[in-house]
């Protein structure tokens, strides 16, 4: 079982030579000071993954939406514009980028034809697959050499932080 108070006094002592100070106005408690060490761990991570991104081909407003076709579409346009959060003259735009690059497409609703679904296709997927394999590689070599203890640290850690995100998620 993880001791989060020698978690945190761990992160504290080391935080100095990667993590900016809190910021001015934050109450220097625990839940701020491990959001302020995840803040700056995450962006560092995502900048490291995203490297990984080159072969993808695709920039970041495309395969973002991209992830959110092929992991909760099909969805309408507007929902995409709201999960996204731009307008839907930009998803439109978007959602057209993907389709001239064979990775979307448009197909009416079977329970309203009024509305227009948008999916990923099995191309859209499998470079969707491609990019995430190259991206936990990535990462993976960052973790390599690690004690067994630490990685199994850093697993705990990384799926209490995926329950937390998703617990107050509205499912739509």
């Amino acid at each position: 079982m993880l001791n989060l108070g020698k978690i945190l006094t761990m992160v504290k002592e080391s935080r100095q030579a990667w993590s900016p100070a809190l910021p001015a106005g934050l109450p220097d408690d625990r839940p701020h000071e491990a959001a302020n060490v995840l803040h700056s761990a995450a962006l560092r991570l995502l900048r490291r993954a995203r490297a990984a991104d080159v072969g993808m081909d695709l920039d970041g407003p495309r395969a973002s939406l991209l992830s959110v076709l092929a992991f909760r579409g099909p969805l309408p346009v507007t929902r995409l514009a709201e999960l996204e959060q731009v307008s839907p003259p930009a998803i439109t735009k978007l959602v057209a980028a993907l389709e001239r690059d064979g990775l979307a497409l448009r197909q009416r609703s079977d329970e309203d034809r009024r509305v227009v679904l948008v999916d990923a296709t099995p191309a859209g997927r499998e470079l969707l697959e491609r990019g995430r394999a190259a991206r936990v590689s990535a990462i993976a070599e960052l973790l390599v050499g690690l004690p067994a203890a630490e990685l199994a640290a850093l697993r705990a850690a990384a799926e209490t932080i995926g329950h937390v995100v998703t617990r107050d998620r509205p499912h739509r």
